[in-house]
């Protein structure tokens, strides 16, 4: 499979206290990975850093394009925030959605801010929203839609740009156990299995083990990784 992400030797620092201690990474195509770890272990600094949001100490994140490797580290603030728009989706654990809009107009929001037509727009987040099983909220207030549908609505505007990178940051966080397994299912099915990256942080060992690597990290470094599934077939073939 090939490397969509990486990082090579991250550092970051708050002040006197040391975040990333040179971790290593690498996420490909059609792969999902869990990250786990006590509060404070540098595991959504280490999602944040991943995706431009914040710059590291020392190291390379580099996403990989038809193009070549991008150096996201070394972006500067109007690139990296052009890559967010265009190469990356995000799912929050509160969804992050905008309460006056409506699900669709949620939806087709990052495609009218990167210069889609509203019909075009519309148009792939009602598709979005069907395949997410919702394709009746479309017109819905957030208010009108339960904690699943909306986390399915944040899924669906993840996906409107196809990005090559999907980050979720505790997208079941606010969810009972069945809900967060079907909206856990439909994250799944919209990237992984559109040959997407999948990197998802969670204190949640049931979302973890859907993935098909765990990391678990301590004091800003990977201490230990599980590897399943097809991950786990395809190490062993190699």
């Amino acid at each position: 499979m090939q490397n969509l992400i990486e990082a090579r030797s991250l550092f970051k620092d708050f002040g006197t206290t040391r975040a990333l201690r040179g971790v290593d990474l690498a996420v490909a195509a059609g792969e999902s990975v869990a990250v786990m770890g006590p509060s404070g272990c540098g595991k959504t600094t280490l999602l944040h850093t991943l995706a431009g949001i914040e710059l590291p100490g020392a190291g390379q994140v580099l996403l990989h394009r038809d193009g070549g490797a991008v150096d996201v580290a070394a972006l500067n603030d109007r690139q990296r925030s052009e890559l967010r728009r265009t190469a990356f989706g995000f799912v929050f654990q509160q969804g992050l959605l905008l309460p006056e809009l409506t699900a669709g107009e949620n939806v087709a929001l990052p495609l009218l801010l990167i210069g889609r037509a509203r019909a075009d727009a519309e148009a792939e987040a009602s598709r979005l929203l069907a395949a997410l099983g919702i394709g009746d909220k479309a017109a819905a207030r957030l208010g009108e839609l339960s904690g699943g549908q909306q986390q399915r609505v944040a899924i669906a505007r993840a996906q409107a740009v196809q990005p090559s990178v999907v980050f979720a940051d505790e997208p079941t966080g606010a969810l009972d156990s069945a809900t967060s397994a079907e909206v856990m299912t439909a994250l799944l099915a919209s990237t992984v299995g559109a040959g997407r990256a999948l990197i998802v942080v969670t204190h949640d060992a049931g979302v973890a083990a859907r993935c098909d690597r765990t990391l678990h990290m301590r004091d800003g470094v990977i201490v230990e990784t599980a590897v399943r599934g097809s991950a786990a077939a395809a190490g062993a073939a190699s």
